[in-house]
């Protein structure tokens, strides 16, 4: 039996909590409505307010605390093993474009950082992309070679600050890593500054497309824009099929003060072991460091983030003896069936519309590099990248079918094959635990809190209709299918959904009181 490791909030949100922007109750009028304030959104309105643009900020929760607050927080153009597969499938002008995006991106933050004079520990690191199996070490070495043709500082090597040996690394110089949250909070205020508007726990509910736009809010406010940009991580609007082009994947995140062993001084990543993310980051006055690593990734829904929450720690105190691991927290991200990311607009007959999703586990370099096309595109000018992240492209249909059609079979196994297991009892349920049951006639979402009180809701997600999973150790129902999340009295934490499950008494009708737990012993 593993030991169940608590899940605290992000260590980033922890130390930046920032001041509170109002909640939209009225209609407004602007040129560009954002939905979503994770660092893609957040970009993108403040590139434009920059613009002379009059810009409103849509969030549903609170800005800069959904995934952009929970990220391992690099900031590099080395994402893994990209260029290889870029230079084979599109070509050796697509990595470079990639590569140009990517570190552009990075050098308009770092510019940023200087003028605004932003506080947000800053610091240039080499990133290394790394396997200790040595039949893996031709294909880094192909990742070294295609990075370099791409046009970044890139070497092999067998060398690296890690307290254990490599078969071999790709190493990428001059790259940076920060406080994602603090950069964020300076970005925000100085969007304000430039007539921009923020408001939080402001949910987007519906889009209609026109000369000019409509926003509806969940309070019922309407926003009219001449554009709108959907950064929401997950688009909210399934009217360009991006669900389908889509592979929702949640990773675990330990940190805390590092050991008496020396800093790795630099930014680590293998895709073996179920992926290892290792950095470090300024912690406290007197010059102690954090060690933050991140793996143990799974589709939401799906595995057992309990026992992954073990692993990673048990790995981490492992390699890093001394380490003291006194946060704990997930993230969530979304990978396009042909690894880039899709940026641009919304759907083939877009004019107005536009999105920023799947950037696959590195939407820092990502979010930032999306706000200069998306502000290049609504502004008319060009881009010379806009082609290679453009969500129309068709050239990339052939390449990507495999990876659309697992993507497709995964999502039908779950509709279909969760609908066959058989239902739990009630009685069974353990405080903290939760999972479906039959009453009335469907499938009821049950969790039982640690006072005993039960919780129901409908185990259908709102967004298409899959039956959700109960996650334990982040107390939250989880859509497979999407990614949706939920907390146990149905509130929607993580879209696509947009509507919360509806609450169930135990007979499966609707209600909206709690059942309190059956009398023990």
């Amino acid at each position: 039996m593993h030991e169940q490791r608590r899940v605290t909030d992000s260590y980033w949100l922890r130390t930046a909590p920032g001041p509170d922007h109002p909640t939209l109750t009225g209609d407004g009028d602007v040129d560009v409505a954002v939905v979503g304030a994770g660092i893609a959104g957040l970009s993108t309105a403040h590139e434009l307010a920059r613009a002379g643009l009059r810009v409103a900020v849509l969030e549903a929760g609170r800005a800069a605390a959904g995934v952009t607050g929970r990220t391992t927080a690099k900031l590099t153009a080395q994402h893994t093993l990209v260029y290889d597969r870029l230079r084979r499938t599109r070509g050796p002008g697509g990595a470079r474009l990639y590569a140009r995006s990517q570190t552009e991106a990075i050098e308009h933050a770092a510019a940023l950082v200087a003028e605004l004079g932003i506080e947000c520990e800053w610091e240039t690191r080499d990133a290394y992309t790394y396997v200790r199996d040595p039949s893996r070490a031709d294909e880094v070495r192909a990742e070294a070679e295609a990075a370099r043709e791409a046009g970044l500082p890139a070497a092999f090597t067998t060398e690296t600050g890690l307290p254990f040996p490599v078969a071999g690394a790709v190493r990428v110089g001059g790259q940076a890593q920060f406080h994602p949250v603090k950069y964020l909070r300076a970005i925000t205020a100085d969007l304000i500054a430039h007539g921009g508007q923020v408001y939080e726990h402001t949910r987007v509910t519906g889009l209609t497309e026109g000369e000019p736009c409509r926003l509806t809010t969940e309070g019922g406010a309407i926003v009219t824009a001449r554009d709108v940009v959907v950064a929401t991580h997950y688009p909210v609007f399934d009217r360009a099929l991006l669900f389908s082009r889509l592979s929702p994947r949640r990773e675990l995140v330990v940190a805390g003060p590092l050991g008496p062993g020396p800093d790795p001084d630099g930014m680590y990543i293998t895709p073996d072991e179920n992926t290892r993310s290792v950095r470090t980051a300024p912690y406290g006055p007197d010059g102690q460091r954090m060690l933050v690593v991140t793996g143990e990734h799974f589709t939401p829904g799906t595995g057992d983030p309990e026992a992954g929450f073990a692993r990673l720690a048990a790995w981490a105190e492992e390699h890093f003896p001394g380490v003291s691991l006194d946060h704990a927290w997930a993230t969530q991200d979304n990978e396009s069936t042909d690894t880039v990311p899709l940026v641009g607009p919304f759907h083939p007959g877009a004019r107005h519309t536009y999105v920023a999703t799947g950037f696959g586990g590195w939407g820092l370099s990502g979010g930032i590099m999306a706000g200069l096309l998306l502000t290049a595109l609504i502004t008319g000018r060009d881009c010379a990248w806009r082609g290679l992240y453009d969500p129309r492209r068709l050239k990339s249909v052939v390449r990507e079918a495999p990876s659309l059609l697992k993507t497709q079979a995964e999502v039908a196994r779950h509709f279909v094959g969760d609908r066959l297991k058989p239902p739990a009892s009630v009685d069974e349920l353990a405080p903290g635990d939760g999972a479906l049951v039959r009453s009335g006639g469907e499938r009821v979402a049950v969790h039982r809190d640690d006072e005993g009180t039960l919780h129901a809701v409908s185990a259908r997600c709102t967004h298409m209709g899959c039956l959700v999973s109960f996650n334990r150790a982040e107390r939250a129902w989880e859509c497979p299918c999407h990614g949706s999340r939920f907390d146990v009295d149905g509130a929607v934490i993580e879209g696509p959904a947009v509507n919360p499950l509806e609450r169930r008494d135990l007979d499966g009708s609707p209600t909206d009181a709690h059942r309190p737990a059956p009398p023990r012993g």
